[in-house]
């Protein structure tokens, strides 16, 4: 399956689902936290099971409903006042995630037997966050090909 949009494509292996879009509203299960002017940037998630609608940008509701073999990967899009910065300073999509890079810790909610991996980088002049979870930390070999093969397929292209 082909995604494309707002300058972002990837192609999905079998087996996966995916979104690209820009958030205009907050969720109904978020806080009014943030700043009323700032400009959304677009979010992209990627999984290998079926994607609920509500979900938060870094997976609320998709995460939570994860089981042993499931991964879940966002790209979260900052201004372009943060490509190339220190923070994002790697250059390109990270496309080779290992099971040592995953941690409990790095989780924005911990949930039993997940793990997470976050990398900030810049492509096409853009700056990202990559959010990676696992179901299962142990699991995490097994389903990271599927992850770095979808990353790989990903294009992100200059505004």
């Amino acid at each position: 399956m082909k995604l494309k949009a707002h300058g972002i494509e990837t192609n999905l292996p079998t087996g996966w689902e995916g979104r690209i879009g820009v958030r205009t509203t907050p969720l109904a299960t978020s806080s009014t936290i943030g700043d009323p002017n700032e400009i959304p940037h677009p979010i992209v998630h990627l999984a290998n099971f079926a994607l609920p609608e509500d979900r938060g940008d870094f997976g609320s509701g998709a995460v939570d409903i994860m089981n042993d073999q499931h991964v879940f990967v966002s790209l979260f899009e900052y201004g372009p006042e943060c490509a190339n910065t220190a923070l994002f300073s790697r250059q390109g999509i990270p496309t080779k995630l290992t099971p040592n890079m995953f941690s409990a810790s790095a989780l924005q909610r911990t949930l039993p037997g997940q793990a997470g991996c976050q990398i900030f980088f810049t492509a096409g002049n853009r700056a990202f966050c990559l959010y990676t979870v696992v179901g299962k930390q142990s699991a995490a070999a097994r389903v990271l090909p599927g992850a770095n093969a979808t990353l790989s397929a990903t294009r992100i292209n200059p505004r």
